[in-house]
C-alpha cells in the first residue's frame, strides 16, 4: 500500500443525480492498465469518489459533472498502453446506443 487512501468500486449506476458524473472509458487494455493506472491519470480532473475497471473498459465516478466533462474532454483517444482510449462519455451526453448498452449493465 502508499499510504493513499483507496477509491471505492462504486460508480453509482443507479443514483439519478450522479449519473452525469460518471464516465465510461471504453477500448481500455485491462490486461494492463489497473485500477490504479486509471485513478492517477484521471484524479487530475476532479475528485473520484468511485472506479471499477471490467475487461475493455471502465468507469470513474467524479463528485461533479463539470469534472466528469473536463476528463472526457482531456482524455478522449488518449493512447494508454498502445491502444486509443475511445467511447469515453457520461450517459446523458455524448454517447453511442452501444455504449448506453454498456453503461445500463
Amino acid at each position: 500500500m502508499t499510504g493513499k487512501t483507496q477509491t471505492s468500486n462504486v460508480t453509482n449506476k443507479n443514483d439519478p443525480k450522479s449519473i452525469n458524473s460518471r464516465v465510461f472509458i471504453g477500448n481500455l487494455n485491462t490486461a494492463i492498465v489497473k485500477k490504479v493506472d486509471i485513478e492517477a491519470i484521471f484524479s487530475k480532473y476532479g475528485k473520484i469518489v468511485g472506479c471499477s475497471v471490467h475487461k475493455g473498459y471502465a468507469f470513474v465516478q467524479y463528485m461533479s459533472e463539470r469534472h466528469a466533462r473536463a476528463a472526457v474532454a482531456g482524455e478522449n483517444a488518449r493512447i494508454i498502453a498502445g491502444q486509443p482510449l475511445a467511447g469515453m462519455c457520461s450517459l446523458k451526453w455524448k454517447c453511442t446506443s452501444f455504449e448506453k448498452q454498456v453503461i445500463s449493465r
